[in-house]
């Protein structure tokens, strides 16, 4: 049987330190920023809705469905045929006053992270505590938080090494410090949590500082604000490879194979430096003329096109090897809330408003969608999976059922749809008859009990992954429940 197929789209996932004595308790004050909006500074003019990684905090992987009806694009609506609610987990434990001690970690609190890897699957609470459950025997394993003042920020599977990265902060240092811990999965499987070990304990990841996990790269970028340096490491066994002085640099964007060094602007251009992420040799230096007096809505690193937007000016994409520069009207090109970019198709998602489009790198629209009006106006970055494929999108999106008094519900569908025609191909609606609780079979012991209704478990869902080996989607929501959709 194949190995898992490395997925050539950005998957990055940086998590930001609190800073110290910051506004807010519980997981708001312990998260602080959750991804890449959250940089060293004030990137630029502080523009930053931008970054993929915003959008790309989990990992995102898996075989082939040859097995389970993949392959021609044909047989990808059967591939989803049939889906029934399976199964109900729940990440809130009455006795967890046992083994917490913070307040807001006895509380029931909505998912907002779902990573699953080899039939367990990871659940992580917005007041951070997580959980992992075991699809074959439908039980939970275990908490991973492994101290009563433990808050975990996020997760990172790495595939390299078959393990599970856990980022968190603790209340003895007023969650201002991220710490690092890799734990592998069989270990996990076992309920063996102390069989993991710290990471980059020689990093003092205060605030600014941040970690930032890229799975594209096979690295991992560090930045320690007391230090004053970045330092990038191999993702596969997290040896030091080279590190790069913060000087004036305002931000780094990472790019298959490269990196972009963003410096402070000046009123008419910004420096800009592109480096060799193996080794961290410089490639190219260069400056991009600006607009004076107009903020920076961002900048985006794309193998060699660089992606330039200034507040109420055309978009620019800039070819960095001859200098072309390509423009698309303001009217045409609004800036989005996130970005997706899909390097095996050289293609870019972008999120706005709630719609989706796909654009090529000459400017143009490749793709609009007939029916994925996503749930959450800001882009919920959590409601979206992109297969490894990168030939689906599948996300939380407005649905169309109303009750019966004509009103429109609370619940929402998960839709399926292919990226280069923008046709939806599949969704899970509450109003769909067919959709039911999967019956239970009797003397059955490996099946956990759903409480929920099919319309309950679509209302308010928070996070949402698909797990391509085994072909189920996990949704959670706002009361900490995980809900398996599987046919």
């Amino acid at each position: 049987m194949d190995g898992p197929k490395r997925s050539q789209m950005r998957v990055r996932l940086r998590v930001t330190a609190r800073r110290r004595g910051g506004a807010g308790d519980g997981a708001d004050g312990a998260g602080g920023s959750r991804s890449g909006a959250g940089g060293r500074k004030h990137r630029l003019d502080a523009p930053v809705r931008n970054s993929a990684a915003k959008l790309l905090r989990r990992e995102i992987g898996g075989r082939q469905l040859a097995s389970c009806g993949g392959g021609p694009a044909s047989a990808v609506p059967e591939r989803f045929r049939n889906m029934q609610l399976q199964e109900e987990f729940d990440t809130y434990d009455d006795n967890a006053h046992l083994f917490v001690k913070l307040q807001f970690l006895k509380k029931r609190s909505k998912i907002i992270e779902i990573v699953a890897a080899k039939d367990i699957i990871f659940a992580l609470a917005h007041s951070g505590l997580c959980a992992a459950f075991n699809r074959v025997t439908n039980k939970r394993i275990a908490f991973l938080n492994l101290t009563p003042d433990e808050v975990i920020r996020s997760l990172f599977y790495n595939k390299n090494n078959d393990s599970l990265i856990t980022v968190s902060v603790y209340s003895t240092d007023n969650f201002s410090t991220l710490k690092c811990r890799t734990t592998p999965i069989e270990y996990i499987r076992r309920n063996q949590l102390d069989a993991g070990f710290p990471l980059f304990e020689t990093e003092s990841l205060k605030w600014p500082g941040f970690v930032e996990f890229d799975d594209v790269n096979g690295k991992v970028l560090t930045y320690s604000a007391q230090d004053g340096i970045y330092k990038v490491f191999d993702l596969k066994n997290y040896s030091f490879l080279y590190s790069i002085p913060d000087e004036n640099v305002q931000e780094i964007k990472i790019s298959p194979g490269i990196m972009l060094l963003i410096y402070d602007r000046t009123p008419s251009y910004v420096p800009l430096k592109i480096l060799s992420i193996e080794d961290g040799k410089p490639l190219k230096s260069f400056r991009h003329l600006l607009h004076r007096n107009k903020k920076v809505d961002f900048i985006e690193q794309f193998n060699e096109k660089l992606l330039v937007k200034q507040e109420d000016e055309n978009f620019q994409i800039l070819d960095v090897r001859s200098s072309d520069i390509t423009e698309v009207s303001v009217s045409k090109f609004m800036t989005p809330s996130a970005f997706i970019f899909l390097y095996e198709n050289n293609l870019f998602l972008t999120f706005r408003n709630r719609t989706v489009a796909v654009w090529n790198f000459r400017g143009e629209l490749v793709t609009s969608f007939e029916d994925h009006l996503l749930w959450h106006h800001d882009c919920s970055t959590n409601n979206i999976y992109i297969t490894s494929d990168q030939d689906l999108i599948i996300s939380y999106c407005k649905s169309e059922a109303v009750a019966e008094d004509g009103t429109v519900t609370p619940v929402g569908s998960i839709n399926m749809s292919e990226i280069m025609s923008g046709k939806c191909i599949a969704k899970i609606a509450a109003n769909d008859p067919a959709l039911s609780i999967a019956p239970r079979m009797t003397g059955c012991t490996k099946r956990s009990r759903v409480w929920s209704t099919v319309s309950e478990a679509l209302e308010d869902v928070t996070a949402l992954f698909y797990d391509e080996d085994r072909n189920e989607i996990y949704t959670g929501n706002k009361h900490g429940l995980v809900h398996v959709w599987s046919n």
